[in-house]
């Protein structure tokens, strides 16, 4: 079922369900100096980010994807009881190392900042985003209703 998406955005196919299984992730749409989009399935579940970390604009998708630590006492005690949380669904910036929560693009270090998100769907066995214009290539002159950007579909809404 599509997304209720306004006409501002326009639809991009990352590839098929099964090329990014779980726990992977895909960088879809870096062109001239922009960003692009990280795809990340987590446990069959599809988010998008913008790959553009918005402490120092550090290459935020290509960072290690793991869990936060959670410790019942300071880690300095012998009783810390640390163990992992949430594995596969925060992203660390590989730059200053700020994390961020993959489905919300809320960071963790500071509440004030977040990443970009943007709505996906799957259609027809496809992974699609909904991405802004402006963090997409430009459609050439006299495009119909799809171009190919990447090596991805990529239609106008």
């Amino acid at each position: 079922m599509p997304l209720d998406v306004s006409n501002d955005v326009r639809r991009v196919v990352a590839g098929a369900v099964e090329d990014i299984p779980p726990g992977q992730r895909r960088i879809i749409v870096p062109f001239r100096g922009r960003a692009g989009i990280g795809v990340f399935n987590i446990n069959g579940e599809f988010h998008a980010l913008r790959n553009l970390c918005p402490h120092k604009l550090g290459p935020l998708c290509v960072g290690r994807v793991s869990g936060r630590p959670v410790a019942a006492a300071p880690p300095s005690t012998y009783q810390a009881n640390l163990e992992i949380v949430r594995d596969g669904e925060i992203i660390r910036c590989p730059w200053h190392l700020w994390e961020f929560d993959i489905a919300s693009g809320e960071c963790l270090v500071d509440p004030k900042m977040r990443v970009k998100t943007y709505p996906v769907a799957i259609e027809d066995g496809m992974v699609v985003v909904y991405a802004d214009p402006a963090d997409l290539p430009p459609p050439p002159p006299g495009h119909d209703r799809a171009v190919q950007a990447s090596g991805l579909l990529v239609e106008e809404s």
